[in-house]
C-alpha cells in the first residue's frame, strides 16, 4: 500500500484548528518557530507538512496556486475545497522548488493601499541546507531579534524587498522545514544580515 492509498489520520476539525492556532502564534511572533511535525505525521503522500498547512488555511472561500508540483497540487485538491487560481490572483501560493521562488514573489498579489490584507501568503518548503542569521524588526518584535534560518529564506526576503512595495502592501511568508518547524515572516517585518 503506498502513501496515497492510506487513509489520513488528520482530523479536519480538531487538528485543523490546532494547526491554525500554531500558525497564528508564529505569525504574531515573527522568527519564533512552531512544530507542526505531529500534524504532518497524520498525513500521507508527498509534502505532508504543506498539506497540514493547507488543511488549516484553505477552504472554499480562498484560492490557491501550487507552483510546478503536481503531487502537492493533487494532494491539496483531494483534501480541501479551495479553488485553484492563477498565481497573480491566488490567496495562498505553495512553492517547493527554489527555482520558482523569485518568480512567485514577483507575481504574487500584494494587496492595495486600501486593502493591504488582500495580499498573498507564500508557503515555502524551506529545505535549503545553507544557514544564515538575519536581524528582524517590525510588528510583533520587541526591538530586534536574530533569526537563524537558511539562505533560501533570505532569498525570499530579498526578492520581496526588491519589489519595493508601498507601505502597507506586501506579501506574507510561511517557511516550513523538513523537520516540521514553521516560521512566519509577515509583510511588514524588515530584515538585514546579522553581523
Amino acid at each position: 500500500m503506498n502513501g496515497l492509498e492510506r487513509k489520513h489520520d488528520f482530523h479536519t476539525v480538531y487538528d485543523a484548528q490546532a494547526m491554525f492556532r500554531l500558525i497564528l502564534s508564529a505569525t504574531a511572533n515573527p522568527s519564533r518557530e512552531v512544530n507542526i511535525q505531529p500534524f504532518a505525521n497524520k498525513l500521507y503522500g508527498p509534502f505532508p507538512h504543506l498539506l497540514a498547512v493547507a488543511m488549516a488555511l484553505l477552504d472554499n472561500e480562498v484560492s490557491h496556486c501550487v507552483r510546478e508540483n503536481s503531487d502537492l497540487a493533487e494532494g491539496i485538491a483531494a483534501l480541501t475545497l479551495s479553488p485553484k487560481e492563477a498565481l497573480k490572483a491566488a490567496d495562498f501560493v505553495f512553492v517547493t522548488d527554489q527555482e520558482m521562488l523569485e518568480d512567485a514573489v514577483h507575481r504574487a498579489k500584494c494587496g492595495t493601499l486600501r486593502d493591504p490584507h488582500r495580499s498573498a501568503t507564500l508557503i515555502i518548503w524551506n529545505h535549503s541546507k545553507e544557514k544564515c542569521a538575519l536581524w528582524l524588526t517590525g510588528p510583533g518584535i520587541a526591538g530586534a531579534v536574530t533569526w537563524h534560518t537558511t539562505k533560501l529564506a533570505r532569498l525570499a526576503l530579498q526578492a520581496r524587498e526588491a519589489q519595493g512595495f508601498e507601505y502597507p502592501e506586501g506579501i506574507d511568508f510561511l517557511f516550513i522545514s523538513e523537520s516540521g518547524m514553521l516560521a512566519a515572516i509577515p509583510r511588514l517585518v524588515r530584515w538585514e544580515d546579522a553581523v
